[in-house]
Parts: C-alpha cells; sequence; structure tokens
C-alpha cells in the first residue's frame, strides 16, 4: 500500500506526518510503520512518526512514536509539526485546539514559519535529585512536561557526552520502569539557555526536544536562574522561546514558541 506523506523539521528534531483521518494505518501496525520509516538507511528517516486523525471534540488528534516504535504521549516539536501540516491541509484555521495523549493542545500558526503552543501544565516536579552515576553522584530537577524529563544544570554543555551520561541517568533505577529523556543545561548571559538531550525512544542526542526544551525553560524559572520568557539555544542552532507563569510555587500559562518547515512531500509504501 502506498500512502502520502509530509516531511518536517521543527528546530532540527524531524518527522514524518500521515493524514491518517481514515485510518489507512491500523491501531496494530502504527510501531511497525514507525520504525519502518523512521529507519535513515532504508526509508524516508525521522525522528518520530506523526499521525493526524480524527477528534470528537477538537479540530484533531495527534499520536506521536518514536523512531524505535514506542509510543510518546507527547512532542512538543512535533505539536508544532503536525498544527503547521493540518493548517495545511485544510483541518484548522490558524489558531487551532487539538488532542494529544497527554492532554489538549493550544496551538496558533505565526508568520516566518513559526507555531506557538500552548500547554498544560507540568506535573511531577522533583527538585534536586542526587542519582549515583558510575560511582559519581549527580544531582537533576524532574518533571513532566508530557512526557518525562531529568534536567541537569552544567557549566559548559560543549564538553558533555550526551550519548553517555544521557544513556545513564535514562536507565537509572530511580526512573524505571518508563526511564526518562534527560537534558543538560547552561545558563549564559541575557536569559538565555543552551540545551542538548538524550531522548529516550530515539535513544540519542536529538537536535531539539520540544518538551525538553520546555522543561528546562521552567525549571531555571522556578529554580530562579532566568525570568519569563526564556530564550532557548537547541544543539540545531535554532532559538525557540518558552514563557510561564509561576506563582505560589505553581506554574501555569506554558507557551513554546519555535520553528516548525516543511521540507517535502512524498509517497511511500508501507
Amino acid at each position: 500500500m502506498n500512502v502520502d506523506f509530509a516531511k518536517f523539521s521543527a528546530a532540527g528534531n524531524d518527522f514524518i506526518l500521515i493524514d491518517n483521518r481514515e485510518l489507512i494505518i491500523k491501531e496494530k501496525d502504527c510501531q511497525f510503520v514507525a520504525k519502518k520509516l523512521c529507519n535513515r538507511k532504508y526509508s524516508i528517516g525521522a525522528d518520530g512518526l506523526i499521525l493526524l486523525e480524527k477528534s470528537i471534540c477538537k479540530d484533531f488528534k495527534m499520536k506521536y512514536f518514536n523512531s524505535d516504535g514506542s509510543h510518546a504521549s507527547m512532542c512538543g516539536n512535533g505539536g508544532r509539526a503536525v498544527s503547521r501540516f493540518a493548517y495545511d491541509l485544510g483541518v484548522a484555521n490558524l489558531k487551532m485546539a487539538f488532542e494529544t495523549d497527554a492532554g489538549i493542545i493550544n496551538a496558533e500558526i505565526l508568520a516566518h514559519d513559526k507555531v506557538k503552543l500552548s500547554l498544560y501544565n507540568p506535573k511531577d516536579f522533583k527538585h534536586n535529585i542526587k542519582i549515583d552515576i558510575g560511582g559519581r553522584k549527580v544531582k537533576v530537577d524532574c518533571i513532566d512536561t508530557g512526557v518525562p524529563h531529568a534536567v541537569m544544570f552544567v557549566k559548559d554543555i560543549r564538553k558533555i557526552n550526551v550519548l553517555k551520561c544521557g544513556k545513564s541517568i535514562r536507565y537509572h533505577e530511580f526512573f524505571a520502569p518508563v526511564g526518562t529523556n534527560v537534558d543538560f543545561v547552561e545558563i549564559a548571559r541575557d536569559n538565555t539557555l543552551f540545551v542538548r538531550t538524550y531522548e529516550r525512544g530515539v535513544e540519542d542526542e536529538t537536535l531539539a526536544c520540544g518538551t525538553g526544551i520546555t522543561a528546562c525553560g521552567i525549571v531555571s524559572v522556578v529554580k530562579g536562574f532566568t525570568k519569563s520568557p526564556v530564550s532557548v539555544f537547541a544543539e540545531s542552532g535554532d532559538r525557540l522561546s518558552v514563557s510561564l507563569n509561576f506563582f505560589s510555587d505553581k506554574v501555569s500559562d506554558v507557551v513554546l514558541e519555535g520553528p516548525a518547515i516543511l521540507t517535502f512531500k512524498g509517497t511511500v509504501g508501507i
């Protein structure tokens, strides 16, 4: 069977998007299709597969699968990509709302290939968790911004072995059984962060992670390192913005803004 697709890049995080409103890809086949199409050696190649499906209460529903076939409840960069995809299809207007398995997302298409997402409030916030990695104690802040993240502040982000250190934290027993994404953050001047992320499901460093960048922005504001809005540079070099309200120890009105660019369209056999 041949299926039409669109390829999007969102701050270097790349995705295959398929209009699945007619359920041409069945639930039982989603993981297989994701692994097949995301393979960079034998197929299109991507960090993840996004299916746009019908919703009974919002403009559409987003279903996300990592490149290893595992399902994730949310993806921030993917959320911007699917918003642009839905607008291009005529499924949604410039302002829209869509379902994810983590909650409802409001989005707005802006100028210059930018998309703004209004996210749900984070949960499971744990400060200054100390874990043992290879006989060395490291301190992380844990937060769920749609998927779990462990945020680690570092002095020189270029010296971090993201693959080795990220993998050790991702599979640490503290985060069992589901594991965690791992974000390394360097604080710069002018209310700016530099972020590198090890993503579970991809099992490698990616050029950007939307929920990770959101997590880092939130944690940096809560800890008093920055003020909202926070400028965040991903490993791709793209700049994103995270804004929020923080009052009485509560985080609300979280917004992630950044690029979502259509790179090409095609047809692929599955």
